[in-house]
């Protein structure tokens, strides 16, 4: 039976990654004595970040997971406490949980969990992690090879919310600049939609010379007004952090700030609010936690996969709120679900 409305695909990514959820839940039973510490008293999230030596990115992705799962949860004062589930994995509560759960805990995923929670990041800071760059280490999408296999690994994802997003973003006869734009398939769905319009694709050339071959599979699809896209969009390659970005009505940031860390987000909100043009709009497509850091799973399970791989985390639309703010742009209460656990919110740069 044909199906007008395509099913959401998010219980697939959820059940991937969930294992990285599981990894976190394992590492506070047996490694971070997140149980032990809590054992005698509710604390403060910062009372409890000193007492096991945790930095402030492993926290906001260890304890919001933790909430996820209900086993922590904060009480009316902001403490977090053990839960009456949490009981369970507590060494102070009998029966407990804690042996069954040993059986896993001795996983490599598991170990390179501790370690990345213990030091925020790899001990080996020379091997990088995927999708950034910076002065200490490279970025795996400036090698062709490693960009060309990531890059067509992200897809199939980008490839089926595009629609969704293009369909979400302001209609316009002017320009889109796609920022960390990889695939380009934003871009081409937002320009099919606005036959007026034009658009920028910024990334690491390594990328862009994927999203090229793409945007050429795209233009002989056959759909109405492909054939118009080349014309319409510009591929600049550059780095963000440094380069200059062109000017632009609606700037489109998917899947961007999750891989770096609060400083640097900021940093980039203020990059990118210079280049809107006066009443133009900023666009965030993201999974976000919930305001109060106690989850959704969906989403916890993915700030630890992120965590992982990135020099970020995920982020919750107040802490996305507050960065735009600071740099001069107008916050809406606006947010637009697509599927797969992610969604839109937005911010406008005064006329």
């Amino acid at each position: 039976m044909f199906l007008s409305v395509p099913p959401d695909p998010a219980p697939i990514t959820r059940y991937q990654r969930a294992m990285f959820g599981s990894r976190l839940l394992l590492a506070a039973i047996h490694y971070i004595p997140v149980f032990e510490e809590l054992s005698a008293k509710p604390l403060s999230l910062s009372e409890l970040r000193y007492r096991l030596q945790l930095n402030g990115r492993p926290a906001m992705v260890l304890f919001p997971a933790l909430c996820a799962m209900g086993v922590l949860a904060y009480d009316a004062a902001g403490r977090l406490y053990i839960t009456e589930l949490g009981q369970f994995v507590s060494a102070k509560y009998v029966p407990n949980l804690i042996g069954y759960t040993g059986l896993e805990k001795d996983d490599p995923g598991v170990i390179d969990m501790v370690t990345l929670l213990r030091n925020d990041g790899p001990l080996d800071i020379h091997k990088g992690v995927s999708f950034v760059k910076d002065e200490v280490t490279p970025s795996p999408m400036d090698d062709p090879k490693l960009a060309r296999t990531l890059t067509l690994g992200l897809a199939g994802r980008a490839r089926y919310l595009a629609p969704l997003v293009a369909a979400a973003l302001p209609r316009s006869n002017g320009h889109l600049l796609d920022v960390a734009g990889g695939t380009g398939y934003y871009t081409y769905e937002w320009l099919l939609r606005n036959p007026a319009a034009t658009a920028t694709v910024f990334d690491r050339p390594a990328v862009l010379a994927v999203a090229a071959e793409l945007l050429d599979e795209f233009s002989q699809s056959g759909r109405a007004g492909a054939e118009t896209i080349k014309k319409r969009v510009t591929f600049l390659p550059g780095d963000m952090l440094t380069d200059n970005l062109p000017e632009t009505d609606i700037l489109l940031a998917a899947s961007l700030f999750h891989d770096w860390p609060a400083p640097t987000c900021i940093q980039l909100a203020s990059r990118f609010a210079r280049v809107l043009r006066p009443g133009g709009t900023l666009w965030v497509h993201d999974s976000f936690l919930n305001d109060t850091l106690d989850g959704p799973m969906a989403v916890t399970d993915y700030s630890a996969q992120l965590f992982c791989v990135t020099k970020g985390r995920a982020y919750s639309r107040a802490e996305y709120r507050n960065w735009f703010a600071q740099v001069g742009l107008i916050n809406t209460t606006d947010t637009v679900a697509t599927q797969m656990d992610y969604g839109l919110i937005w911010a406008g740069k005064p006329r």
